[in-house]
């Protein structure tokens, strides 16, 4: 008889996250002319937002008057808040002026559901042509880059957690092995020789 619980099971690879530097950030952000195409990317990079949070947003999401964003039942159908920028309220105000969306902060072209996830995509892919970054980055990244760059700016792991709602603190520590701030601080022994 064999026993299951006897079977060594190969251990999953622990990779890191992918992260952008805030150079590279701010070329992808600023690849696009089309209000809506940058609005949706500065929301997911300042916002920290998975792709379908950002897609299923609707108008009264938005807290103007708090600078606050409500993602409704988002990864694990948790209800989050997140701080909204400063600096993207303004677009966001011009993006609706011209864009006048109904129900979904971002529309799909007949205006009846939310934006198509493949364009989403496609924006992503478009912008890093236009700021000839070849790496393979996805929507995703911008999140990690997000939660890093929190981090390197002193902000504490427990509400970086609390921003992201990753249910254990160790998924959010994964951002303390890509930050380079403290490692960058670190002198090799070899620069005393």
């Amino acid at each position: 008889m064999l026993n299951v619980d006897l079977i060594h099971r190969p251990k999953k690879p622990k990779l890191l996250p992918n992260v952008l530097s805030k150079e590279e950030i701010k070329l992808i952000l600023d690849a696009h002319s089309n209000i809506k195409h940058k609005a949706m990317l500065c929301l997911i990079y300042s916002c920290g937002l998975r792709r379908s949070e950002l897609l299923t947003l609707t108008l009264g999401d938005i807290d103007s008057k708090r600078n606050l964003i409500l993602i409704r039942q988002g990864k694990g159908r948790k209800d989050r808040i997140a701080p909204l920028s400063e600096k993207i309220l303004p677009m966001l105000r011009e993006y609706y002026e011209i864009y006048k969306p109904k129900k979904w902060l971002f529309e799909n072209i007949k205006g009846d559901g939310p934006y198509d996830e493949r364009s989403l995509s496609n924006i992503l892919k478009q912008a890093l042509v236009k700021a000839k970054i070849s790496k393979p980055v996805s929507l995703h990244w911008l999140r990690h880059s997000y939660a890093t760059h929190l981090l390197e700016a002193g902000t504490d792991l427990r509400y970086i957690q609390e921003l992201l709602r990753h249910n254990s603190s160790k998924t959010t520590e994964i951002y303390t092995h890509v930050s380079t701030k403290s490692i960058q601080q670190i002198k090799s022994p070899f620069d005393n020789l």
